[in-house]
């Protein structure tokens, strides 16, 4: 009987992390759709209210060097010029009861002006909460040209 009550409580528990992980996840989900929406918009108030108090860490898919901390401001993202991006295939993977890391493929048009041009990238994002509320902390983008530099091997395609 004891052997019994132990499984029930560790599968309790086990539900309840499971849970907790896929309430974060699908938050965090909402949450990255209300950003691109925000950022194709250029609702900048928006962006940078779904961006963390202390700053982002992000690397972009240009061949550039990791970008310093930046605390985001309207003036930074008017700078950055017009674009419009599709994502796709967002996966969430909660990895602490405040970090959920997400992934996805995002394709565009970039620039200003008569000046824009496509893309296809790669994204990773760290969300935390902060003050009960999810926002972005860091972001990785690099470039999907399915060409690069990896060889296919035989392990690419195991599960």
């Amino acid at each position: 009987m004891g052997k019994l009550k132990l499984v029930c409580v560790v599968a309790m528990m086990s539900m309840s992390t499971f849970s907790f992980a896929d309430s974060s996840e699908a938050e965090v989900l909402k949450v990255l759709s209300a950003y691109m929406d925000a950022r194709n918009s250029r609702d900048f108030k928006t962006v940078i209210a779904l961006s963390s108090k202390v700053g982002t860490l992000d690397t972009n898919s240009d061949g550039s060097f990791h970008k310093p901390e930046v605390r985001q401001t309207i003036a930074y993202w008017e700078k950055s010029g017009d674009a419009f991006t599709h994502y796709f295939y967002p996966e969430a993977t909660a990895i602490a009861d405040d970090v959920v890391h997400v992934r996805f493929y995002s394709e565009g048009m970039v620039g200003s002006g008569d000046s824009m041009s496509d893309y296809r990238t790669r994204v990773t994002m760290n969300w935390v909460k902060e003050s009960g509320s999810w926002v972005l902390r860091s972001a990785h983008y690099s470039p999907a040209s399915y060409g690069g530099v990896h060889k296919t091997q035989v392990s690419d395609f195991e599960d």
